[in-house]
């Protein structure tokens, strides 16, 4: 029995999160007395995948068809269920992102298991096989026991630290689950925005800078920019920012948006309610800007900056510039 993790590339790369994914994968194998092998999907550097054997991933199955370079997901489900199944594996591991949610729930479904998102913690396997979920937003945890013989898990991002468990590379295989054109059959419904306008993938991102209507129009757009570009960061905005046309609805963050987990959450020109802060609550660090003392964001934020975005943000560029120099 082994511990099999599913792990996204993006650009030919490991994302964060699925090295995360990783790291927890081979941790819960370490309790269990058994090794973790990962599989990979579509196009990813096999010198990356060989690197995995740095978070103690023995072995890579990789399915290199070019289909499988954007999101379809009965195909993906197909693949790492097949994966599962050679490798006899009890315990299957994802990143909670928008792929692996909805690749976790129906490979539940498929391998009648049992599924958990949202996790921080490796589990407790005295009397059960138990772990802690996230929920409400992040406002509260919870714990559930997998009982089903397969156990999904979706790990929380930017919930652990990445390990360098091992120091030795890990063996890729070719890997094939012999997908049909009926497989893909739902691909153009099933797209998933993966890039922003910054080059940098938001979801995975160390560092977001967002705004709000404070900014007052998309021609000043470049203030968040030109901030993110200086600090490597993603860009990001408000619900009304993406109603109002001013950014694409991609870059919209917030409870009916995109989940972010960065290490340090720049937030220009948007007051806080709760529908944003259940997207970015999980942030280690956030800063706001704001020239309203009683913008609600306040209360959450670990910096705070009253003052007008038009002020604050030139002297923020200036000396994030001056820093790289």
């Amino acid at each position: 029995m082994s511990v099999l993790v599913f792990v996204e590339g993006f650009n030919g790369e490991i994302k964060k999160s699925s090295l995360e994914a990783a790291t927890y994968g081979y941790q819960v194998a370490q309790q269990l007395g058994t090794t973790a092998t990962a599989v990979a999907i579509g196009e990813v550097h096999e010198d990356a995948l060989a690197k995995l054997g740095e978070q103690g991933i023995s072995k890579v199955l990789y399915d290199a068809d070019s289909r499988l370079n954007n999101f379809v997901a009965d195909a993906y489900v197909k693949v790492i269920a097949k994966a599962a199944q050679q490798e006899n594996a009890k315990v299957l591991v994802f990143s909670n992102s928008n792929i692996g949610a909805a690749v976790g729930a129906k490979l539940a479904v498929r391998l009648n298991g049992s599924l958990a998102t949202n996790v921080t913690t490796l589990p407790k396997t005295d009397g059960g096989f138990i772990v802690t979920r996230s929920v409400f937003s992040g406002k509260a945890f919870a714990e559930v026991n997998l009982t089903s013989d397969v156990k999904i898990i979706a790990v929380k991002k930017n919930a652990l630290e990445i390990a360098n468990a091992g120091s030795g590379a890990a063996t890729v295989e070719k890997f094939s689950a012999d997908l049909t054109d009926a497989d893909f059959a739902a691909a153009p419904k099933e797209t998933i925005m993966q890039d922003t306008s910054g080059g940098v993938l938001l979801t995975e991102a160390e560092i977001v800078v967002s705004g709000g209507r404070g900014l007052k129009g998309p021609e000043n757009w470049h203030l968040v920019e030109d901030l993110a570009k200086a600090l490597g960061a993603a860009t990001a905005c408000s619900k009304p920012v993406a109603d109002l046309d001013w950014r694409p609805h991609h870059e919209h963050v917030g409870q009916t948006g995109i989940a972010v987990s960065p290490n340090l959450y720049i937030a220009i020109g948007i007051s806080g309610a709760i529908q944003h802060l259940a997207g970015v609550n999980s942030s280690k660090v956030i800063v706001v800007i704001n020239k309203d003392p009683e913008a609600p964001f306040f209360k959450a934020a670990d910096y705070g900056i009253v003052g007008d975005a038009f002020d604050v943000v030139p002297k923020l560029i200036e000396a994030a510039r001056a820093l790289d120099k």
